[in-house]
């Protein structure tokens, strides 16, 4: 069965590709392949160092967002509440700000276990500590599936969105959706037919699209909908991790390696470069290490210099984020995705 995507002009002018969903959507699909999928061989290696992560396993404190998640039936999608945001601090600030109308869309219809069915009404009625228990579990699932991950993730995922960058300035739009012709999604002009267990006809309506590369997620592309902007482009999500490639080699880190980055540079600037991975400014690197702005402005000029950050304004605010340079130095101090 087939999910036909109908572009007009103004649609392929519109198209957009984006690096990733967003940290809480990783972490969302992560704890999925936890759940459900033991016997995936490229994911194998991450989850056995999941599970030697110290505090590794799902506990009392991820309840509230596992509970979300019954194993049949809709799950909730908490990338609709915590956006794409790349840090998790910022995903987390978004969830617990998100319309309230939105949250009951997300909760009302699941079915969720008895014992957490009085938490999820509240939740749905906009209770703020229902909200804020959400957000801990949120927290906890992301510090024990993506967490110690995320650097080598990140650089994956922009290796991917640059290839889509590639195959548009080569042959704009078109090119990019034939690039992507395979067992997932067929280019057949002007339709994009993505394989789905139900059959569906998709007018973009002038919106547009946006495609955005994922890591977890499952072998099946995803177009997702905003429940409350119908007027938002919709998102296809690709996966590009096989599940028959054995990918021991990008899911472990060790703990001697990350000391070595900090023995290079300093733990400060060490901590400093990870956190630009997220794309952060100096007040919330400030906020993040524990350290004072002018402390924090001093080493990313240092990392800056060396050009492994670059840094930009945005109002009045500054914005720091890691060179391909910085993301490879990361990526090599934990074993992750490199070039």
């Amino acid at each position: 069965m087939t999910k036909r995507i109908h572009f007009t002009a103004e649609d392929l002018a519109r198209t957009r590709v984006t690096t990733t969903l967003g940290v809480a959507a990783e972490t969302l699909d992560g704890i999925k392949r936890l759940r459900q999928d033991a016997g995936t061989p490229a994911f194998r290696r991450w989850r056995t160092s999941v599970g030697r992560t110290r505090g590794g396993r799902l506990g009392e404190q991820a309840g509230p967002l596992l509970a979300l998640m019954p194993p049949r039936g809709p799950q909730i999608d908490v990338a609709s509440l915590a956006g794409h945001a790349t840090c998790i601090d910022e995903a987390v600030d978004n969830l617990l700000a998100a319309p309230r109308a939105l949250t009951r869309l997300e909760v009302e219809y699941l079915d969720v276990p008895p014992a957490h069915r009085a938490w999820a009404r509240s939740l749905a009625d906009g209770d703020r500590e229902a909200r804020l228990q959400l957000a801990e579990a949120l927290r906890a699932c992301h510090r024990v599936a993506v967490a110690p991950y995320w650097p080598q993730m990140r650089l994956h995922l922009e290796s991917a969105r640059s290839g889509y960058v590639r195959a548009m300035a080569d042959g704009g739009v078109e090119r990019l959706l034939q690039t992507l012709s395979g067992p997932l999604v067929r280019w057949r002009p002007p339709v994009l037919e993505v394989r789905h267990p139900r059959d569906a006809d998709i007018h973009l309506r002038g919106r547009g699209l946006t495609i955005a590369p994922t890591v977890f997620s499952s072998q099946r592309a995803e177009l997702l909908l905003s429940l409350v902007d119908p007027d938002q482009p919709p998102v296809l999500a690709l996966p590009t991790v096989g599940e028959e490639v054995d990918g021991s080699a990008h899911w472990f880190t060790e703990e001697a390696d990350e000391r070595s980055l900090d023995d290079l540079m300093g733990r400060p600037r060490a901590a400093v470069l990870a956190a630009a991975a997220d794309g952060c400014s100096t007040t919330e690197l400030a906020r993040r290490l524990g350290i004072s702005p002018a402390t924090a402005s001093q080493h990313a000029a240092v990392l800056r210099r060396a050009a492994l950050i670059t840094t930009r304004r945005d109002g009045k605010a500054v914005l720091h984020a890691t060179t391909q340079l910085g993301a490879a130095l990361l990526a090599s101090a934990t074993h992750g995705f490199g070039p």
